[in-house]
């Protein structure tokens, strides 16, 4: 048995393992490969950037670390083979996420921890949300835009009933660009009621305003109108 030589002296680099993962999900995990992965995967995934962070098959198996700790797990198998069974655990069980996308004639597969970005990353896969990026981060996840009720409450004030349904007909009867626009326009003049937006949003229909986005596509061009929490998370 090889024996650990022990953390070094001195302040070494910290990773933040949710809890949940000791009292929900480690009591799951019956298969030692599995838990290997899993917990690569908790660290990899903090060396990414970005909003929406994954990691491809490569990352897997050119960590000469993860791949020698995966051969002891079954030193008569191919490590890569294990590291396979591997991952097809983690994402029956969830703890793990995977879209595919294609590039260049491939299909690539990205994979993510089962968080609030990731669940929101694979919604944007299927959506179609995203474009090419770089050789280090090949695809590029575009944003997911927050919802009318998000946008209102989180820029104009709380939701009432009155306003809520206000806002389901409104987000039925005019280009969710126009509500994104309007909410600026009332912030904009100090006026953040519904009463103002709506009148600027009836202004904009009687008068014949376009209803196609100009220039970007419409999930690119949101920032602009939008303050908040979500300002950050929606692309110039």
């Amino acid at each position: 048995m090889k024996k650990f030589k022990g953390f070094p002296p001195g302040k070494v680099r910290q990773i933040d393992v949710p809890a949940p993962f000791f009292s929900d999900l480690l009591p799951l995990i019956d298969d030692l490969a599995e838990l290997k992965v899993t917990l690569f995967c908790i660290w990899a995934l903090q060396q990414k950037e970005g909003l929406y962070r994954y990691l491809r098959r490569g990352d897997f198996v050119n960590s000469a670390a993860l791949m020698q700790g995966l051969a002891v797990t079954d030193p008569q198998a191919d490590p890569e083979a294990i590291l396979d069974a591997a991952l097809q655990r983690a994402l029956k069980r969830e703890s793990l996420l995977c879209g595919e996308v294609a590039l260049d004639n491939t299909t690539e597969r990205l994979y993510f921890g089962n968080t609030v970005q990731g669940r929101s990353a694979i919604r944007q896969l299927k959506a179609g949300n995203w474009k090419p990026g770089d050789l280090d981060n090949p695809v590029e996840i575009l944003p997911e835009r927050p919802n009318v009720y998000t946008l209102y409450e989180d820029n104009i004030g709380p939701l009432t009933p009155m306003i809520a349904d206000a806002l389901k007909d409104a987000e039925r009867d005019y280009p969710a660009r126009w509500l994104e626009e309007a909410v600026q326009q009332a912030m904009a003049s100090n006026k953040r009621s519904w009463r103002y937006i709506q009148a600027i949003l009836k202004r904009w229909e009687s008068e014949g305003k376009s209803r196609e986005p100009v220039g970007r596509p419409d999930q690119e061009d949101g920032r602009q109108y939008v303050t908040g929490k979500y300002a950050d998370f929606i692309e110039h």
